[in-house]
């Protein structure tokens, strides 16, 4: 049976940073699965500011966008990262607009590590597409919504605290950076554990994480039927039918 994680592990952490991580960027920076990498290396908890925001609203982030308008969805992201910042030290990542707002902008510098995750225009276009669900992206070319914005909110982007090139670079490559940075922009040693530089990435993106032992194990013969059918069915429905969920992330 596995043990429940050890408060020790998670004090170290907690006690350098004494705030707050809060990850902003472009929609497809790379801001959820960068953060969970980065919160599982330091025993923190990962919170995405667009779930919470969908939580709070009972409603996708486009449909508040369709309903209600941009300013309402902004003032109620204003109020979901105000919560998130009073709670313990994690790891947030936030919508691709909400360090534009310049109140949001100050809590975050105020009351947290700013992390600016940053990607090139054809990394960018590579991620959106791969996943739907983007207001400001709907009906319109995205090569040139994402220019503009990048344009206009890449020298916002830079009055953080500290930056971290993601393009193009494996994620947990860009976690051990950005803790890396971390460190150094608060002059403390290591963050993160010794054994856990590295070995997260696996569990979060899905692939092998158990090093030598997994290597030498032998291959299992196929069973019967393979993953077939209900493979396929497992992996299109889950909850007794329902449609599987989108993973929540940054809408822009």
């Amino acid at each position: 049976m596995r043990r429940p994680k050890s408060r020790k592990s998670r004090s170290h952490a907690v006690g350098a940073l004494k705030r707050p991580i809060v990850l902003v960027g472009l929609m497809g920076a790379g801001k959820s699965s960068i953060g969970r990498l980065v919160a599982a290396r330091l025993g923190l908890e990962f919170v995405d500011a667009d779930a919470e925001i969908e939580s709070a609203a009972h409603a996708s982030i486009e449909e508040i966008f369709e309903t209600h308008g941009l300013a309402a969805f902004r003032s109620g992201e204003r109020r979901v990262i105000e919560r998130l910042l009073a709670g313990p030290v994690r790891v947030v990542a936030t919508g691709g607009g909400a360090f534009m707002d310049d109140d949001t902008r100050r809590q975050i510098k105020t009351l947290a590590h700013s992390v600016w995750l940053k990607a090139d225009l054809e990394t960018l276009l590579k991620r959106v597409a791969r996943r739907g669900g983007r207001p400001l992206l709907k009906n319109k070319d995205p090569r040139t919504v994402l220019a503009a914005l990048m344009a206009a909110r890449d020298p916002v982007y830079a009055k953080a605290d500290i930056t971290v090139e993601t393009s193009e670079n494996p994620p947990a490559e860009v976690a051990d950076r950005m803790i890396k940075a971390l460190e150094s922009h608060l002059g403390v040693g290591p963050l993160a554990p010794a054994g856990k530089r590295g070995e997260s990435h696996g569990r979060a993106m899905g692939g092998p994480a158990r090093g030598r032992a997994a290597a030498n194990k032998p291959a299992q013969p196929p069973r019967r039927g393979g993953p077939g059918r209900r493979g396929r069915r497992a992996g299109a429905r889950h909850d007794g039918g329902q449609p599987a969920k989108p993973q929540p992330g940054d809408r822009g």
